[in-house]
């Protein structure tokens, strides 16, 4: 193996040196030895996997070694790209992320928005996507840094592009709108028509998000026009993906004739069948619904969506098979076939559960609370708490995005600023030299005198204004917690009681459609619009009551704790488990699992008398484990009542289910332990609408 791995390196060192001379170009020998090492690791199949990390771990020292230069920065941004193309996620975050320090410090906007770029890649691919709209904003940034020329703007409409697309997956429309826009006029002026044609396209999906189907059918017919420009090779895909968007659009906005106009020409492509199966299937699934709803031709349409289940079935795509067979349960029911129906419609409902398709598990649930009459209280339930769900989870990255970009945004603003009254400051600096050397001699006895007295009254003022911040912090925490415990009581005895009932007789009338009944229900609608107005007076009272959140939990977790010790002078120290992913927990456990931390570290200031807190946070088996421990005078937990500081710190505990012990010696120290659940949020879903709402909007 030794042997064969020589003669790999040497034929590759051999290929460099002949590409050089030819070129005539002089080479730095330590930058040809990177690349041949990283093109070895990259391409080699005949190299086992640790000879392979270990030429990459070569290269990035010797890169590293050169990093003083330019061109260390950039054979160190190859060997993070060569990292991921061997699928070791780890060395090239690790990598990446000295990359972009390197970067920031020389000022080379391409190698650090390029290395964002990547970062964000991955995350993407993972799912972590408010992570990764995080480092596609950075990437935006540092190529507007760049000289405007074709490839820096191009690279600055994908950035625009890619957030778009990912605020549309959490329905950020507003946002989205704005980003594709941005991206839509450089690609224009670029005349890049593929990519006019995705933004037109993108934009056609964000309208009918908003329930706007006749601006999303002029998106998607703006879109068709730049079909002829893009390349040959692609233009087939091309136009079969926009006739099923304007199809579908059709389909959505009820003009089902004419969406059955739209499907039977994309089906009549010969070609599609074989090269595009997926789009194939969804169009018949389409088809068929279209017909059913403009023709009410049962039979046809439950040939054409049974051909569909089957090719789902033969090439093992789970995705679109809910929506099949969702359809495939409407047509039974309305045939009167209600217990096949019925068995489609659960089949459906277990599809979308395992796909994470949580807007077709909406509609399922929606269909079986009507073909289900024994258990539509149950599915009506279960309809209500994804929603909630599903709501929450978008509600919170939106307010991400928002805030990612306001933080960008107020950086780049104060870098103007800066460098704007740099230029000032020179000039007055030079101006005033003179007479602050002169007045400096002047006053140098006096400051020398009065210096100790200066610095004694500055440490109390500093102290006195600690303990007013702290003590004004916990006044605002508890009012805060008064408030929503108020809230909460208004909702669960008012509003929650008044739905329950609204609910359970609706529930009753399902099955009677006398006039007495339908006159009931008129007047139980009437109680929930009423119902509706006060849940809107409560929801205008919650200005500051919506948690915070975090783009990055431990960078949270660390900026506390250096401000905690710089402030109070206490050495902390913090460690934490990185095989947990953070960024994935749940926000309930972020929001409280950071206030207990900070709980904590204010009781350690103002009551420990220590030198030095421990801080550590990991899992425990299958559960996160908290704990902060102290070198303070301690005190006897037996005697002596219980703090507000540390009641909060037990109800945050209670919230996340968690469970709370606190330890403590007079004179050696406190040590406060919190086990709390390890849930994550399942973001899969994400992905899978991401990658197929551009071509299929289902």
């Amino acid at each position: 193996m030794e042997k064969r791995f020589v003669i790999a390196l040497f034929i590759i060192l051999l290929g460099c040196a002949k590409q050089s001379q030819q070129q005539q170009v002089s080479v730095n020998p330590e930058a040809e030895l990177i690349d041949a090492w990283i093109i070895a690791a990259r391409d080699s199949v005949n190299l086992s996997m640790v000879e392979r990390k270990n030429l990459l771990q070569r290269a990035k020292d010797k890169a590293l070694a050169l990093a003083d230069d330019s061109l260390g920065i950039e054979k160190l941004s190859k060997v993070s790209l060569a990292y991921k193309k061997i699928s070791d996620s780890l060395e090239f975050r690790r990598t990446n992320q000295q990359v972009i320090e390197l970067a920031e410090e020389s000022g080379m906007h391409r190698v650090l928005g390029n290395s964002h770029w990547d970062m964000a890649y991955l995350f993407s691919s993972n799912g972590v996507l408010d992570s990764a709209f995080y480092h596609y904003q950075k990437a935006l940034k540092s190529f507007e840094q760049l000289p405007s020329d074709s490839t820096s703007n191009s690279n600055k409409g994908r950035m625009h592009y890619l957030m778009g697309r990912i605020q549309d997956s959490y329905k950020d429309f507003l946002g989205a709108e704005i980003s594709i826009t941005s991206a839509l006029r450089i690609f224009e002026n670029l005349k890049d028509s593929e990519r006019v044609y995705n933004c037109y396209n993108m934009l056609g999906i964000v309208a009918s998000g908003m329930d706007d189907s006749d601006k999303a059918l002029e998106f998607f017919e703006k879109a068709g026009a730049y079909i002829d420009g893009v390349d040959e090779s692609e233009k087939a895909k091309f136009i079969q993906q926009n006739q099923y968007n304007i199809a579908h659009e059709l389909l959505q906005k009820g003009d089902f004739l004419a969406a059955e106009k739209v499907f039977d020409q994309l089906l009549q492509n010969k070609t599609i069948k074989e090269e595009n199966t997926e789009l194939y299937s969804l169009a018949l699934t389409s088809q068929g619904f279209s017909i059913f709803r403009a023709d009410h031709n049962i039979e046809r349409a439950k040939k054409l969506i049974r051909r569909a289940i089957g090719i789902n079935d033969s090439t093992g795509n789970p995705y679109d098979q809910p929506r099949a067979k969702q359809y495939y349960a409407e047509l039974l029911a309305e045939q009167g076939d209600t217990a096949t129906a019925l068995q489609y419609a659960k089949e459906s409902r277990v599809l979308a559960q395992e796909t994470y398709n949580n807007e077709r598990l909406s509609e399922v649930l929606r269909l079986l609370t009507r073909l289900d009459g024994e258990n539509a209280m149950a599915y009506s339930n279960a309809y209500y708490d994804l929603n909630e769900t599903i709501q929450e989870e978008e509600r919170t990255k939106r307010d991400k995005f928002a805030r990612i970009r306001l933080e960008t945004d107020q950086v780049i603003q104060e870098n103007q600023v800066l460098s704007r009254e740099k230029q000032i400051w020179i000039g007055t600096i030079l101006g005033l030299i003179l007479f602050g050397m002169a007045v400096i001699i002047i006053l140098s006895l006096y400051i020398n005198n009065n210096k100790l007295k200066y610095k004694q009254r500055q440490q109390e003022s500093n102290h006195e204004i600690y303990n007013l911040m702290l003590s004004q912090q916990g006044k605002f925490e508890e009012g805060r917690q008064l408030e929503q415990k108020r809230i909460s009581e208004e909702l669960h005895d008012g509003i929650l009681g008044e739905m329950l009932g609204i609910r359970l007789i609706l529930g009753g009338l399902n099955e009677r459609d006398d006039d007495a009944s339908v006159e009931q229900r008129a007047g139980l609608i009437e109680r929930l619009q009423e119902v509706e107005e006060e849940i809107r007076t409560i929801s205008h009272e919650l200005n500051h009551a919506s948690y915070e959140k975090f783009h990055n939990f431990i960078v949270s977790l660390e900026d506390l704790i250096k401000g905690i010790e710089k402030s109070s002078g206490i050495v902390c120290s913090f460690t934490n488990d990185n095989k947990v992913s953070w960024d994935n927990l749940l926000g309930d456990i972020k929001i409280n699992a950071y206030r207990i931390v900070q709980e904590s570290l204010k009781n350690c200031v103002k009551h420990a008398q220590c030198n030095h807190i421990d801080i550590a946070f990991g899992m425990s088996g299958e559960k996160l484990k908290l704990t902060i421990t102290d070198d303070g005078i301690g005190f006897d937990t037996n005697k002596g009542k219980r703090g507000i500081g540390l009641r909060n710190i037990i109800s945050r505990v209670k919230k996340v289910k968690g469970t709370f012990a606190i330890d403590s010696i007079k004179g050696k120290g406190t040590t406060i332990s919190v086990t709390i659940p390890g849930k994550y949020i399942g973001l899969e879903n994400t992905l899978n609408d991401i990658t197929q709402k551009q071509v299929l909007n289902a």
